[in-house]
């Protein structure tokens, strides 16, 4: 009984091998930004926010693995990795339209989450309620969140019971027929 208590107790002091829930979490739990995302992961759906310090236009990406595991199930599995990049708007007059709003080349800033129903980083202020938080800025190396609590939740919580998630505006997420049957 002693030896599988003390081996539990030693598994789950044992740090994540690095790459093992996601190739931008390393053992420890850290959160890198994902390299080469707008190429290599999926848009999800893009948000416009006229005014405040989140103004502009969001676009949102995800992995692949993690999109088709949700159009099948309805949830994301673990290790999927989720990124926000914010841009700021500009508006001038097209073809298609006078005052159309578009976004720029400047990055403001990338949320990046990463799935972890375990809770397999429970002592890090990054990680919490089945995600890894992070928060990048151009120029400034490493996760700019000190505690996911006081610099994310607060805009998710309206999306607690669909997974911290705003699925709403992610139309990808959703499997349509293109076929016209």
């Amino acid at each position: 009984m002693m030896r599988t208590i003390a081996l539990v107790a030693l598994l789950a002091a044992t740090p994540v091998m690095a790459g093992e829930l996601s190739p931008v979490v390393d053992g420890k739990g850290e959160i890198s930004m994902p390299e080469n995302f707008r190429m290599d992961m999926v848009h999800l759906g893009s948000w416009f926010v006229p005014e405040g310090d989140a103004s502009g236009f969001h676009d949102v990406y995800a992995d692949r693995k993690g999109v088709e595991a949700y159009r099948q199930s309805g949830t994301f599995p673990d290790g999927t990795v989720v990124v926000k990049e914010l841009r700021p708007a500009a508006s001038g007059d097209f073809t298609t339209g006078k005052d159309v709003s578009y976004s720029t080349t400047d990055v403001k800033q990338w949320f990046v989450m990463v799935k972890d129903s375990k809770n397999r980083f429970a002592d890090s202020p990054s990680w919490g309620e089945g995600w890894g938080w992070a928060l990048f800025k151009p120029g400034v190396q490493g996760n700019q969140s000190a505690n996911y609590k006081q610099d994310c939740l607060g805009c998710h919580v309206p999306v607690k019971d669909k997974d911290w998630i705003y699925t709403q505006g992610y139309p990808t997420l959703i499997s349509v027929d293109l076929s016209g049957k």
